[in-house]
């Protein structure tokens, strides 16, 4: 079974940055999907972006688009750079291996503990 760690969350102000990354394991298959989803208190979680493997073909939620970046950093990372981040970015952000080019949570099978991401002044 897949185990993925994230790493990066931490606490920052209305305008900066934090990179986040989540490693798996053991190698990323060249068929998977990966992709960070996030939730805030009292609300569902939520689709930030993914990439699939193979292609680095990306999709992201319309919230980030423009200002978050996921990428490939080596055969088993995928970071997850938050620019121009905002009050409302403030969530849980966790990692999920999948197989589907998909924007729904349960279309994923593993999935990282998450890591705190806060935004505040």
């Amino acid at each position: 079974q897949a185990q993925l760690v994230e790493s990066g969350g931490g606490e920052v102000q209305p305008g900066g940055s934090l990179r986040l990354s989540c490693a798996a394991s053991g190698r990323i298959y060249s068929s998977s999907v990966m992709a960070w989803f996030r939730q805030a208190p009292g609300q569902e979680r939520e689709f930030v972006a993914l990439i699939r493997w193979n292609s680095g073909r990306t999709l992201y939620a319309d919230s980030v688009k423009g200002r978050f970046t996921i990428s490939k950093a080596s055969y088993n990372t995928v970071d997850l750079q938050m620019n121009g981040l905002k009050p409302d970015d403030t969530a849980v952000y966790s990692c999920a291996e999948g197989s589907q080019y998909s924007s729904t949570a349960s279309d994923y099978r593993y999935w990282g503990q998450g890591t705190q991401v806060t935004v505040a002044s």
